[in-house]
């Protein structure tokens, strides 16, 4: 655990007590504050008081006296689509508003690093698609190859659970908008900003909000360097941005999966499934991705160079990332093959909740029969047309199902509403060389809890069948 520093005998309130929130709790306590805690749910709140912490309703009159600070949880809305009414008195009693993202980075370094020679490092990494699996990419890279490592934030461990620094440690730390539009302190080594398409667009106002948000973490983080994807343009703007800032050195290392990348500068790419480094006009490596059984498709080849880049600025050769990306097994819910039966594979990426995510899973294999659907986003998956070549027959659950039927064009479709009757209906119909693929465009809501249980749901399902 990080004790939190500079809360000592101060009041401090904690809005939302899933996971973040409750180690945030607990790291407050144990840097010396007074925790108030606070959740809508009672299930919530039970479980905080079996954890031994004090809870006070923010909504009764009063419950602001001696507070100084409130640590709001990601989910909680703090400005769209409108505030939530405990941050509004927040606001009206001048009490700060922060997150544990912020707290950890004004507590992570101690007077203890005056006595290491090799500082730890924190890696922040960002994106609309992509985020878990590059993250834990550049953590099994860095494990694996014999470094000090340890990831957190939007995947594993609360970012106050970690253990303390150690010499010559990295942090990897998967941000989202959310934890990186209301962190009052940011201050990591080296960003990652892989790419951006539309999502989350109701916590922000609009993709512009969505996109300052993430650029928070470059413009008010000030990292050393910053690795940024350039096939759009807010992409292209913000490694302007970064290039301009800095003072000499080599600032920005731009990554694309979609093209070569001209210029003098440094670069990371992909082409036709194999990276190449460029630096100061010489091609440093090339490695072949295509037989990375745990990176398939050109969105992981993006996640690759993004990887690649952050792992060449800590300091591995080329040989050492190449050897690493050959073990790395991919994430569960992410482009995870289950197996193969009769020359089918299954793959559950169950965490492709959007429209562009689907598109890059539709893209990553030849024949497809698509298990779609759920709590649809909106303009549901018209913008699948152009990937939808690939697809010899969607079978479509959830609440979206009959919407997401009627913008298939002249696809062929199944309403299944279940995902055992669509595993099933898919495994039946498939042949030899086709994939079945889950990447549901759309959010799980409406039959899950989350992405992983649909996933879970999906992996049981396909089980039964191998």
């Amino acid at each position: 655990m990080i004790p939190v520093r500079g809360y000592d005998d101060h009041k401090v309130a904690v809005l939302g007590l899933g996971r973040s929130g409750l180690s945030a709790a607990i790291a407050l306590e144990a840097g010396g504050a007074e925790v108030l805690c606070w959740d809508d749910s009672a299930q919530a709140r039970d479980h905080a008081e079996s954890e031994g912490l004090t809870l006070r309703d923010l909504n009764r009159h009063g419950a602001w006296d001696g507070i100084v600070t409130l640590i709001v949880s990601p989910g909680v809305p703090h400005l769209y689509p409108e505030p939530n009414p405990i941050i509004r008195a927040a606001w009206e009693h001048g009490v700060a508003v922060d997150n544990d993202i912020g707290l950890f980075f004004r507590s992570y370094a101690t007077q203890d690093w005056d006595n290491f020679e090799v500082m730890p490092r924190v890696v922040a990494v960002t994106g609309s698609n992509g985020k878990s699996t590059t993250s834990a990419l550049i953590a099994h890279i860095l494990s694996d190859q014999g470094r000090n490592v340890q990831l957190a934030g939007n995947i594993g461990r609360g970012v106050l659970d970690i253990d303390p620094a150690r010499e010559g440690e990295v942090v990897v730390l998967e941000l989202s908008s959310y934890q990186i539009e209301l962190a009052r302190a940011l201050a990591p080594d080296i960003g990652v900003f892989l790419n951006l398409t539309p999502d989350h667009l109701d916590r922000h106002g609009g993709l512009g909000g969505y996109f300052a948000a993430k650029r928070r973490l470059f413009a008010e983080g000030g990292p050393d360097r910053s690795i940024i994807g350039v096939d759009e343009v807010e992409g292209q703007y913000l490694a302007n941005q970064m290039r301009e800032k800095a003072d000499g050195g080599e600032p920005v290392i731009r990554i694309s999966a979609m093209r070569k990348l001209s210029g003098g500068d440094w670069s990371v790419f992909a082409r036709k499934g194999f990276l190449t480094e460029w630096r100061r006009a010489k091609q440093m490596a090339s490695i072949d991705l295509r037989q990375i059984a745990g990176l398939p498709g050109a969105h992981n080849h993006q996640n690759a160079c993004a990887a690649y880049a952050v792992c060449r600025s800590i300091g591995l050769a080329p040989r050492m990332i190449e050897a690493s990306l050959k073990t790395f097994a991919g994430l569960a819910h992410r482009s995870q093959v289950l197996g193969v039966r009769d020359g089918v594979t299954f793959v559950n990426d169950s965490k492709a909740t959007n429209v562009d995510a689907a598109a890059k899973a539709l893209q990553a294999f030849k024949r497809v029969r698509w298990i779609a659907g759920g709590q649809g986003k909106e303009g549901g998956i018209s913008a699948l047309a152009p990937h939808l070549g690939h697809v010899a027959k969607a079978y479509l659950i959830g609440h979206s199902a009959e919407e997401f039927a009627q913008q298939l064009g002249d696809t062929p479709y199944e309403i299944c509403r279940t995902m055992d009757k669509a595993v099933a209906r898919a495994a039946a119909e498939a042949e030899a060389g086709d994939t079945i693929l889950l990447a549901p465009a759309a959010a799980s809501f409406d039959q899950y809890p989350d992405f992983e249980k649909r996933g879970e749901d999906f992996t049981a399902c396909v089980a039964a069948i191998l």
